[in-house]
């Protein structure tokens, strides 16, 4: 057996990091009733806050698909100028705080924003405080992590396989579908799950931008925070359906964080 490298004074550190995170997680599954999360979880406000961050978690990943997979393409592929700024503000939506990205989204997207004043004129179209704009605020934090995973996966990816496609004529859009798209699966389904992860539990920016109206931006994060005040069985109980999501999360991608030794 090997010998550890690791000095043994730093176990007791280890263990109450391991401790601090784990005592919430205890502690949540401890208050939770048991008995009445039946009659909890089928409620018609959970039902209905569930099936709205359904409904907008999974329109941000479609709009971050949409948008995200082309721009790890650029990203990864092309050599342009200002490629580390823009590869910078991808990233920005992860740390920035999420309620400065929602005021971000209000003066783009606002009636009198810069981009929502041409829409409201020229189309109607009004984003924020309605379904939209919630799927528009998750999709704004939630694009970030679909695009470095992908762009990760197309820089580790052997471009042989393309170079073949090319000589036996196949065009670039052919490459593309039958190469490379397969060849990056792996990491385009991480990045999904990332993304949809990520978006089922925004809540600063949606709250910000979307407001927080039941059965039209009040997501299961927004409900929590509103059941806390009302009713904390029903807060406990959307919290530990967040909690079983995450953590199937992260039970599926264990090999690509963690590969077996």
């Amino acid at each position: 057996m090997t010998r550890s490298r690791v000095p043994g004074l730093l176990a007791v550190p280890a263990a109450l990091a391991v401790g601090f995170l784990a005592v919430p997680l205890i502690g949540l599954l401890g208050r939770t009733p048991w008995g009445s999360i039946g009659a909890e979880l089928t409620s018609p406000r959970v039902l209905e806050a569930l099936r709205l961050s359904l409904v907008c978690s999974l329109g941000a990943v479609a709009v971050s698909v949409g948008l995200g997979v082309p721009l790890a393409l650029l990203l990864a592929r092309v050599d342009f100028p200002g490629r580390n700024l823009v590869r910078a503000l991808t990233t920005l939506p992860m740390v920035l705080p999420p309620v400065v990205g929602g005021v971000a989204l209000l003066l783009a997207f606002g009636r009198r924003g810069l981009a929502g004043q041409w829409l409201d004129r020229a189309f109607g179209i009004t984003l924020p405080f309605t379904t939209t704009g919630a799927i528009l605020a998750e999709a704004f934090v939630a694009m970030p992590f679909l695009v470095i995973t992908v762009e990760a996966g197309l820089r580790a990816m052997d471009r042989r396989f393309e170079d073949a496609a090319a000589t036996l004529g196949a065009g670039r859009w052919t490459t593309l579908r039958r190469v490379t798209l397969p060849l990056i699966a792996p990491s385009l389904g991480a990045g999904i799950a990332l993304c949809w992860a990520r978006a089922l539990g925004e809540f600063g920016a949606t709250i910000t931008f979307a407001g927080n109206l039941p059965g039209v931006t009040q997501t299961m994060p927004l409900a929590v925070y509103l059941a806390l005040e009302t009713n904390l069985e029903a807060a406990i109980a959307l919290s530990l359906i967040l909690l079983f999501i995450s953590l199937a999360v992260l039970i599926a991608l264990r090999d690509r964080w963690f590969p077996s030794a």
